[in-house]
């Protein structure tokens, strides 16, 4: 959202279980798109209850539709992308990497799709 959007958007990131640190696979294909994520956290979104107001919250599993709790999706609009969860691939090394770049590229397609479908409702008289 932040390379796409800049400051046009704030964007933060949450979880339900978080880790505390970013998956190895996120930061390696993250990387290769020029994004350095290796000094940032994963974070739960307890963080954000009670200090933040979001004009829009999108959940991208199906863990976090259903267990988000319910003050953020009562908050603004609500959207629900639902993208497999890296964190549960199985298999090789190989095949979990390639897991991980599919969902990336679809996550950015969907952020581009969502910036241009804003920009579409900001000019609606």
């Amino acid at each position: 959202m932040r390379v796409y959007a800049g400051d046009q958007y704030q964007a933060y990131s949450a979880g339900i279980e978080p880790k505390g640190q970013i998956l190895p696979d996120v930061l390696t294909v993250m990387k290769e798109r020029g994004l350095d994520l290796s000094n940032q956290r994963s974070k739960g979104v307890e963080e954000y209850l009670g200090k933040a107001h979001f004009a829009c919250v999108i959940t991208v599993c199906g863990d976090a539709e259903e267990n988000c709790p319910a003050v953020f999706l009562n908050m603004g609009k609500h959207e629900h992308w639902p993208f497999n969860d890296p964190a549960k691939f199985e298999g090789s090394d190989d095949e979990r990497l390639q897991r991980v770049h599919e969902v990336r590229d679809q996550i950015d397609q969907r952020v581009l799709q969502w910036i241009e479908e804003q920009d579409k409702e900001s000019k609606v008289p």
